[in-house]
C-alpha cells in the first residue's frame, strides 16, 4: 500500500516506519518536528521515504501529504498527561483539531482507510472488583486522600477496598486528564467520519509503550525515560505514590507490529484494539528493573502524586491476539535491559 504516516519521525513513528518498510509498503511521512518532541536544534533524517514537514492542523500541508495514498496511519499527537491547565488548548488543537483536519481531507480525496493511535488513558481507572458490588468504576481520587497517602481508590458505593481487573475494549470511556480527553475525542471524530464516508477505522489503544528512542528530558517524557535519565545522572529514580500502581508496559517494536498488522488487515467498519503485553507490572517494578540493568541507585518511593494520574490501568489484549494473530515478542526483562543499554 501507499501509506501516509503522520508523526513518523517520532518515537513510535520511527518503529512503525521500519515495520512498514520491512513489509514492503510505500511510505510518505508527515511530521511537524515540534520542538517539545525533537528539540529546538534537532534535524530528523528519514532514509528511503519522503518526509514532508508540516502540521496536521494545516489543511494545505495535509492535502499535499494525502495526495495519492491509499491508507493513513495517524500517530501525530501531543502526548503526556500535561504539565498544567495551560496545556489544555494545545492538546485540543494538536490532537482534536488536527485529527478533524486530517479526516476532512481524507474525505475530500477519497482515502477510506485509517489506523488511529489511541491510548489506554481513555478508560480512566477502568473497572475494579468490589467484594460486595462486583465490577465498579472507581471514582476520581481526591487530592486530600492522595496528600494523606491514601492512593487506592475505594468503591464509590460502599467505600471498601477494590481488587484489580483487566479492561477490555467494551469498557466505557472515562478520561481523567487533558491527553485522555483528546484521545477519546479523536476516536469519536474518526467514528463519525467512518459513518459518513463509509471508511474504515481501527483505533489502537496503546498501553505504556517503552523502548529505544523514547523522548527524554522533556516534561512530557514517559516514566521509563524519566527513570533512565535519572539513573544515568547517578540519581535514584523517584517513584510517585507508593510505587504499587499497576500498568501494562509494552515494547515499542511489539506496538509497531500491531499497528502495521491492523493497517493491513482491517478494512471495514470501526474496531478498537487494546495493545498491551498482557502482564501487569507496577511502576516500582519497572524502576527496580531499570536500576538493576544500569547498576544504578535503588528507586526512591516519594509519596508524591499527580492529580491527573490514575491508580491502575491494565489491558485485556485478547481481541488483538485472536483477530489479528498478534503476540508480544519482547519480554519485560529483555526490554528493560535493552532500554538501559541503548540509551547510553
Amino acid at each position: 500500500m501507499k501509506v501516509l504516516l503522520t508523526g513518523g519521525a517520532g518515537f513510535i513513528g520511527k518503529h512503525v516506519l521500519r515495520e512498514l518498510l520491512a513489509r514492503g509498503h510505500d511510505v510518505r511521512v508527515l511530521d511537524s518536528l515540534r520542538p517539545d518532541v525533537h528539540g529546538v536544534e534537532k534535524r530528523v533524517a528519514l532514509n528511503e521515504v519522503e518526509l514532508q514537514v508540516g502540521d496536521v492542523r494545516d489543511s494545505g500541508a495535509v492535502a499535499r501529504a494525502i495526495e495519492g495514498v491509499e491508507a493513513v496511519i495517524h500517530l501525530a499527537a501531543k502526548v503526556g498527561l500535561g504539565v498544567d491547565v495551560y496545556d489544555l488548548p494545545d492538546y485540543a488543537s494538536s490532537n482534536d483539531a488536527g485529527t478533524a483536519v486530517l479526516l476532512a481531507e481524507m474525505a475530500r480525496q477519497g482515502v477510506r482507510r485509517l489506523t488511529l493511535a489511541s491510548s489506554m488513558v481513555v478508560y480512566g481507572e477502568g473497572f475494579a472488583q468490589c467484594p460486595e458490588h462486583s465490577a465498579v468504576t472507581p471514582a476520581p481520587r481526591l487530592e486530600a486522600a492522595l496528600a494523606a497517602g491514601q492512593f487506592e481508590p475505594p468503591c464509590p458505593i460502599c467505600g471498601r477496598a477494590l481488587g484489580p481487573m483487566l479492561v477490555d475494549e467494551s469498557t466505557p470511556f472515562d478520561p481523567r486528564n487533558a491527553y485522555a480527553s483528546s484521545k477519546a475525542a479523536q476516536e469519536y471524530y474518526a467514528a463519525n467520519w467512518a459513518r459518513i464516508t463509509g471508511g474504515s477505522v481501527v483505533a489502537l489503544r496503546y498501553h505504556n509503550v517503552y523502548g529505544p528512542g523514547m523522548p527524554r528530558d522533556t516534561p512530557y517524557a514517559g516514566v521509563a525515560a524519566i527513570f533512565t535519565s535519572a539513573l544515568r545522572r547517578g540519581e535514584a529514580p523517584k517513584v510517585f505514590e507508593d510505587g504499587r500502581q499497576r500498568r501494562d508496559f509494552v515494547h515499542v517494536r511489539d506496538v509497531a507490529r500491531a499497528t502495521v498488522l491492523a493497517a493491513e488487515k482491517h478494512g471495514n467498519g470501526v474496531r478498537a484494539y487494546n495493545v498491551g503485553s498482557g502482564t501487569p507490572r507496577t511502576v516500582g517494578e519497572m524502576a527496580a528493573a531499570l536500576a538493576d540493568a544500569l547498576k544504578g541507585r535503588n528507586p526512591e518511593v516519594t509519596g508524591q502524586y499527580r492529580l491527573g494520574d490514575v491508580r491502575h490501568i491494565t489491558a485485556d489484549s485478547s481481541r488483538l491476539r485472536n483477530e489479528l494473530d498478534w503476540r508480544p515478542q519482547i519480554e519485560f526483562q529483555e526490554g528493560m535491559s535493552e532500554l538501559a543499554n541503548v540509551q547510553s
